[in-house]
């Protein structure tokens, strides 16, 4: 669990704690007690369960940006190793027409 979600169900949790409590010494009768109770504990599991949805969708669409973003760049690299080699293919042709021509140059030059 992240920092964040720690810190999270540490709020929830001590809010929850803290409205139990509150509600419990309360000077009232024990059925408005029960019910202040039961309509807390609904908003709370509401409001986690909200939040929770929440969370979740946030990571659906980071892990959507991220996957996207994955493509791309495998897409980009291939690009560029594509490029890469086009050029040491042609640095390699070109190095062997030199070869070739010096080569040949030379064996005009010495009768060889």
């Amino acid at each position: 669990m992240t920092n964040n979600g720690r810190i999270f169900l540490g709020i929830v949790t001590a809010a929850a704690v803290g409205a139990v409590v509150g509600l419990l010494f309360a000077p009232e009768e024990g059925n408005k007690t029960r019910e202040k109770l039961r309509k807390g504990t609904n908003s709370l599991a509401d409001d986690l369960l909200e939040a929770l949805n929440k969370g979740k969708q946030q990571f659906e669409d980071f892990k959507e940006t991220a996957k996207e973003k994955a493509y791309e760049l495998k897409g980009r690299a291939e690009s560029k190793y594509d490029d890469v080699k086009d050029k040491a293919n042609d640095l390699k042709d070109k190095a062997e027409g030199e070869y070739y021509a010096s080569k040949g140059k030379v064996k005009d030059q010495f009768g060889a």
